[in-house]
């Protein structure tokens, strides 16, 4: 039991881990102190529900459609390329005077992105459906395969309630338009390169 909640724990922690959009939205929530409490659980238990259907055994949904994960990975390719303009947008106008003040966008437009960050996102299926589940197999008592999708669902909970509500240390270096500049940049670059990403993956498969 308490192998397999650990193992369930840091694989799933170590997948989260990586720096991605989706990271990166919560963080700059968390930085401007808005809707990090709803942002946070809306990605931890859209893991959760991930996780749950891998170890149940539906990464095989992918099998049956196959043109699922290319699909997914345009859509999601386009988002990224759209809010990465945005950031590098915000940061060519420079323009930071509701930032500063702790003004953000509403709590649905909020969540909405948040839901696209994770949905639209096809490393999410592969490290939840596939991965995860692949590695829950190895658990066959159903205590231990429980043990093992709670401790995952918990790592996600706990990075993403962490990274949303850790942001604020980072605050005092935020105080200046020019920190706020250097941020978005560094955002729009990774959603930029990981549109890239997805976008090289899926024109690959269609040669």
């Amino acid at each position: 039991m308490i192998s397999a909640a650990a193992t369930g724990f840091f694989t799933a922690f170590s997948l989260i881990l990586a720096i991605g959009a989706q990271n990166a939205f919560v963080l700059r929530q968390g930085l401007l102190r808005a809707h990090v409490f709803w942002l946070a659980l809306l990605c931890a238990l859209s893991d959760a529900l991930l996780i749950a259907a891998g170890v149940a055994g539906f990464g095989a949904v992918v099998g049956l459609y196959p043109g699922l994960p290319r699909l997914m990975a345009l859509g999601g390719a386009a988002f990224l390329a759209a809010y990465g303009a945005l950031r590098f947008r915000a940061a060519w106008r420079g323009d930071y005077a509701m930032v500063l003040s702790g003004q953000s966008a509403g709590l649905w437009p909020t969540l909405a992105a948040g839901a696209a960050f994770t949905w639209l996102n096809p490393h999410v299926y592969l490290d939840t459906l596939g991965l995860i589940g692949a590695i829950s197999t190895q658990y066959q008592p159903v205590a231990q395969k429980l043990a093992f999708a709670g401790a995952a669902m918990a790592s996600s909970f706990t990075f993403f309630f962490g990274l949303g509500y850790g942001a604020r240390v980072l605050a005092p270096v935020m105080r200046s338009p020019r920190a706020w500049q250097i941020f978005d940049v560094i955002v729009g670059a990774v959603m930029w390169a990981i549109a890239a990403s997805l976008l090289s993956g899926a024109l690959q498969e269609n040669i």
